[in-house]
């Protein structure tokens, strides 16, 4: 049942959908909306783009939600691909005003973003990344603009309810927004260096301490007094852990998976993953014509390449 809490949640989600984007963005997610035709649902923006607002010599970030795969797509294998691990995720770049506008897109259809948002989904990818801003473009219409703000709020409250389950004196929202954003990305094959959850807490650190004000009232949780600092139970920290334990295993594989996915769906895909773990890390990989002549294979020693070189975490 929806309480008032979560609608005001629902509400602050619709009223940071409202904030302009450029239309260099607007005419990209037109764009990658025209290539998968009447099955998309919405396109969201989201990622380093809109948080600093900067897209020049930028990759734009988009996840289009579609209704089916077997609608988005005329080759079969990437359906199948896409509902075996999704997302299947490509590129695309055009001319706006004179401007190489370069968009990343991942798809992903309706039911299975709905559950990817949740607490029982066990990877962290879709919940983590969407607690954080975004903005729907080209919603079909006003029915899916509510469903799919109730599934980003949907997303917050999972990221906030399994932090705290690992660490419950996480009682202000700085603290509890840098160790989830901290753990998720424990739980992938991330480049970036540590002290990133800080920096993202940092960019936005009003719309977080809202954030937690809402998705805590949403989730029963009522604000008191700071407890005093004791060492729970060890079989209570038990299981939050061998969960975090359980999502970290499920991160790297399925990460790993869709990278050498991405070799195949993703145009230029190992230069654009050479060129985000220089840009994120440091860690510098020199791609070869043989690399982009054998995809598959390219993925895989690039990740133990860049595995061994420390790119990943």
């Amino acid at each position: 049942m929806t309480t008032k809490a979560d609608q005001e949640l629902t509400t602050f989600i619709l009223d940071e959908w409202k904030r302009p984007v450029p239309d260099a963005v607007l005419q990209a997610a037109q764009a990658v909306a025209d290539k998968l035709g009447d099955c998309v649902s919405g396109i969201l923006f989201y990622g380093s783009c809109l948080r600093t607002g900067d897209i020049e010599e930028k990759v734009l970030d988009f996840y289009v939600i579609v209704d089916s795969y077997k609608e988005a797509y005329e080759k079969r294998w990437l359906a199948i691909a896409n509902q075996v691990c999704p997302p299947n995720v490509f590129y695309h770049e055009m001319e706006v005003a004179g401007m190489t506008v370069r968009s990343k897109y991942a798809v992903l259809s309706r039911d299975d973003f709905a559950f990817r948002v949740r607490p029982e989904c066990l990877n962290v990818s879709v919940w983590a990344r969407f607690c954080q801003p975004c903005i729907l473009l080209l919603a079909r219409d006003e029915m899916t603009k509510q469903s799919i703000a109730g599934d980003i709020a949907q997303a917050i409250k999972t990221m906030i309810g399994n932090l705290l389950e690992l660490i419950p004196g996480a009682t202000n929202s700085r603290d509890l927004w840098v160790e989830a954003f901290e753990a998720t990305y424990a739980a992938e094959l991330r480049s970036e260096r540590r002290g990133k959850g800080l920096e993202i807490y940092l960019l936005d650190q009003d719309r977080y301490d809202a954030l937690t004000a809402l998705a805590e009232e949403a989730m029963g949780i009522v604000p008191g007094p700071i407890p005093p600092i004791k060492q729970p139970p060890r079989t209570e920290r038990l299981v939050p852990r061998l969960k975090w334990f359980a999502r970290r295993c499920n991160g790297k594989v399925v990460s790993f998976l869709r990278l050498v996915k991405a070799a195949m769906t993703f145009d230029g895909g190992i230069d654009y993953l050479a060129w985000k773990i220089k840009r994120h890390s440091g860690v510098e990989i020199t791609v070869t014509d043989r690399m982009r002549r054998h995809p598959i294979l390219s993925g895989i020693s690039l990740f133990w390449g860049l595995k061994r070189k420390g790119a990943f975490k």
